[in-house]
């Protein structure tokens, strides 16, 4: 029997997003570093958020976030009513290709960025259009000649995932006065809070009409398994946006964490430092056994191996010592892994097994 129920052709299309390994059979001494969380997980003030949140699971949440977005507007000098919530910076981007894309209508993103920028678009009947970077930087040049009077979002994470790599203020100007008037640059932030000062592009929102700004608390926040996720942009964006959002989708839960994270700028502080030492001190390390990486301004280090095959053995070895790295073929990366920063006691464990593989003592 044959049906005539068949999906948006687009859908099809979409390979089915993996998350990183959190279990190897057989061990159970495991560090994960596989998906860009922060080994020391959310503050504690968040912790206790949760804990009294549980004390209303029966009512609704709140609709329009307000304590949420006020607090983040005072942490962050920002326009509260031009903030909007989301399960992670994910559904962000999702509001953005449902609201903005027609049939055919094109998305930009580079070779190495953020799966959900095509995923997103194809779920939407877009046509996601991959630009080439620069030796796995941005290159501004390369997305501007892609865009045609079809683009309509332009997507760049910056810092990137899973380069590690960024772009200048500069660079990110040029990009936005340069694209097509019916097109809106997104800026994906989700790993500012490791770039001391940085803005992520919250100034260029206020500039322009035509800049998005994502960000998210699973990240630096430590807030991973609640999902909580927030853009800034300008207010008829806005506008649109919460027209496409469901009215209930943040958890009560979610809401208070976040609350209590936003507002704990020490905790970050301390994050931050934690990071930088950790990062700087295992990309030396990994560097001094031949194995290169740019210079990363995220939680993370993008290893680079002389083959996939190396790559693989290594990933291999690292998982037999209990330790979860990411492959990252599936973002044109081949060759490389993907290892977050840990704890100082997880990096030096991740690099004495590299330095194991590497000297054939495996």
């Amino acid at each position: 029997m044959t049906t005539a129920i068949s999906p948006r052709r687009s859908i099809m299309d979409i390979s089915l997003y993996k998350g990183g390994d959190s279990t190897v059979a057989g061990q159970s001494n495991i560090v994960k570093l596989s998906s860009n969380e922060n080994p020391f997980g959310p503050p504690d003030a968040a912790k206790d958020a949760v804990a009294r949140a549980v004390h209303e699971l029966h009512r609704y949440p709140s609709t329009d976030h307000a304590s949420l977005r006020q607090a983040i507007a005072e942490v962050h000098g920002l326009d509260a009513a031009r903030i909007i919530c989301g399960v992670g910076s994910d559904e962000i981007i999702h509001f953005l290709c449902q609201a903005y894309i027609e049939e055919g209508g094109e998305v930009i993103h580079t070779e190495h960025g953020f799966a959900m920028y095509r995923i997103s678009t194809l779920a939407n009947g877009g046509t996601p259009v991959e630009v080439k970077e620069r030796e796995r930087v941005t290159d501004v040049d390369a997305i501007l000649a892609a865009c045609t009077d079809k683009t309509r979002l332009v997507f760049i994470a910056n810092p990137n995932n899973p380069t590690g790599t960024m772009i200048g203020q500069a660079e990110i100007t040029r990009l936005a006065e340069g694209i097509p008037p019916q097109a809106i640059l997104v800026l994906d932030g989700a790993y500012a809070e490791y770039v001391d000062g940085f803005d992520a592009g919250a100034a260029m929102v206020e500039a322009r009409e035509n800049v998005v700004m994502t960000r998210t608390f699973s990240k630096i926040y430590g807030l991973g398994g609640l999902r909580v996720g927030w853009g800034y942009a300008p207010t008829a964006i806005i506008d649109v946006l919460n027209r496409v959002r469901g009215p209930f989708n943040l958890s009560s839960p979610a809401l208070a964490a976040a609350e209590a994270a936003v507002r704990d700028v020490d905790f970050v502080a301390r994050c931050r430092a934690e990071n930088a030492r950790c990062r700087d001190w295992m990309a030396n390390a990994l560097a001094e056994l031949g194995i290169p990486s740019d210079t990363s301004t995220a939680n993370f280090v993008l290893a680079r191996f002389a083959s996939e095959a190396e790559a693989n053995a290594c990933d291999d070895h690292l998982r037999s010592e209990g330790i979860l790295v990411r492959r990252v073929a599936g973002y044109n990366l081949p060759n490389c892994l993907r290892i977050t920063v840990g704890d100082e006691s997880a990096c030096r464990r991740t690099v004495h097994a590299i330095a194991q593989f590497k000297a054939g003592n495996v």
